[in-house]
This record gives C-alpha cells, structure tokens and sequence, in this order.
C-alpha cells in the first residue's frame, strides 16, 4: 500500500510538470477542489472534540492536500493525498492527556467536478489503509493489566470509497460505497454504504460567519448489520470552503470509529473546534 501511494505521488509529480506550462493545470493548488463531507467521521481534521459529561477527547492531527488540479471552466479534475490520525485521550489533574488509542490513514485521493447554472455535480474516490492501535494510557500501571479488559487487537484496514456529490451554493447531497479489500478482524463486512448532506444557511451575507447542519449515515456489516449516525451543528469562520476555524456541536450514535473499540457502539455528544487549512 505506501508503495502504491508513493508511485502515484511521483506519477503527480510528473503531471505537473508535463502541464505546467498550460493555463489549464495547476500544480499545488492553494484549495481542495472538493472539501471534506463535514458530518463524515472519517475526515481529516485539525482540532479536537471533547464528550459532553464523558472524560473523553477525540484529538486530530493531519491534513488533506491537493497535489495538481486540471480545469477547463465547467470541468475539474485533482489529485491528491490524506495523512491523518484520530486519537483517543482522557483527561487527568495537572493538565496530563492519557493517550489510549490512535488510529492512523494515509492514502490517495481524487476528485471530479462538473459545473452547470446554479449547481455542479461531482465525484471524490480515495484508496487507503488505517491502522488502530492501543497506546500507553490504556494500560493499568497498578494492575498490570489493560483496561476495560479490552488487550490490543490486530486491525487494519485496506479500502477504495467512491462518493458522487450534488451541490448548490449552500447545499450538498451524497451518497457513498466502499469496497474493503482487505480487513482484519475478518467478522467486519466489506461493504459500506453511505448518504448524507450539508446545508448552510443564507445567512450574514458578507460576513465571514458561516453555520451549518450536516448529517452522515453508515450502514456496515460488523457481525450483524449497524448503523451510524452522526450529526453536526457548527459556525465556519471564514471561507465555507477555504481556510478558517469552525466550533461545532455534533450528535454520533453506532460503533466506535477507533479500531480497538470497533465492535463497541457508543452514543455520545461533543463539542469541538477544528481549523481549516
């Protein structure tokens, strides 16, 4: 898998540079041609979330970036490339963060989108791989044992999403599959299926104060079917799709999206705050 990733980092490399003479082409470009799907757990983000009357924190790390860019006017092609980890920490006296779990993805990405009078329509696919991990925090010092009785399990994750879009200037709607080409524990199901949508109100016009609604649905097999549901009520500062920071309230019900908790189901809600770059 990284060498994969990494043949097709230098095939981008080439790219560029065979098209950066022509207008057309961009290589490096300042923006994603296609913003994350916010409502989506499986998002790179750069901030954290900390569970309402839980002593748990989701911490991100990592980014999306569009490596080259190609457009006509109405058609837009990119490429790209995802490195992130999400992780789960807990809270201590004198401002300590136990680490417990991270999960890390790394992969590729590309994009499509076509432009009509009021409304474009598009396509994100992206091939990657997560990995999850136990870390120090969730051992038992004193015990000697791990907590929750819960030791470390192998779990990986090889996958290929595809998630066609349809917008407007302040909606979004999509639906998503994806393909597990490889997974271990072998009881999670190699199917995703996957809708959501965004909306942002027409409101503050001029203004850099942007809210939103966005909600995402899962359905998976991991032993029996289970759905997930996560919803997401929040204030951009700054550019809808472009850099700036968004506070946010957000409502998750379904199995963990840590990998040691993957077959944990888990209801909570949180308030975060994430910068976009």
């Amino acid at each position: 898998m990284a060498n994969l990733v990494l043949i097709t980092f230098c095939f981008i490399l080439l790219l560029g540079n065979n098209h950066q003479a022509q207008e057309k082409s961009k290589f490096f470009p300042d923006q994603l041609l296609i913003s994350p799907f916010k409502a989506n757990f499986l998002e790179p983000k750069l901030g954290f979330s900390s569970m309402i009357g839980e002593n748990e924190i989701r911490l991100d790390i990592g980014n999306s970036r569009d490596l080259y860019h190609y457009s006509d006017g109405e058609i837009s092609y990119s490429a790209g490339a995802d490195l992130f980890t999400f992780t789960r920490l807990s809270g201590e006296k004198e401002f300590h963060f136990p680490v417990e779990a991270v999960d890390y993805l790394f992969g590729i990405n590309g994009g499509f989108k076509k432009a009509f009078s009021g409304y474009s329509i598009g396509v994100r696919g992206r091939l990657s791989h997560i990995s999850a991990h136990f870390v120090d925090g969730h051992f038992d010092g004193t015990l000697g044992t791990w907590k929750n009785n819960r030791n470390p399990i192998v779990y990986s994750r090889e996958f290929i999403e595809i998630i066609p879009f349809y917008e407007t200037s302040n909606m979004r709607f999509y639906g998503g599959l994806t393909f597990l080409f490889h997974v271990v524990p072998n009881n999670i199901g190699r199917m995703i299926y996957q809708a959501g949508c965004e909306y942002t109100p027409e409101l503050f016009e001029g203004s850099i104060i942007k809210p939103f609604l966005a909600y995402d649905f899962r359905l998976q097999q991991i032993g029996v079917s289970t759905s997930t549901n996560s919803a997401m009520l929040g204030i951009k500062f700054g550019g809808f799709n472009s850099s700036g920071v968004t506070i946010y309230l957000s409502y998750f019900s379904g199995m963990s999206v840590h990998g040691e908790y993957y077959d944990v189901r888990e209801e909570y809600i949180s308030s975060g705050l994430n910068i976009d770059i």
